[in-house]
């Protein structure tokens, strides 16, 4: 796991995009669960904050399935 520092105007969707290259539920939830207190700063975080970022595996893209196959 590694730590970042939140810049002011960070949000939680942005921190894992940037970092992680993922914005999905998942990765929110485990986003959270090590960073308990975390949701009480609201959707744009203030700067300084030590966040822990999750070890998660890579989604599988979903199957694209064609209705003219």
């Amino acid at each position: 796991m590694s730590t970042i520092r939140s810049r002011d105007g960070d949000s939680v969707a942005l921190i894992l995009w940037q970092q992680m290259k993922r914005d999905d539920d998942d990765a929110e939830e485990a986003l959270y669960r090590l960073n308990p207190g975390l949701e009480q700063y609201g959707p744009i975080l203030p700067a300084g904050l030590e966040i822990t970022l999750p070890e998660l595996t890579d989604k599988t893209p979903a199957k694209v399935v064609n209705v003219w196959d």
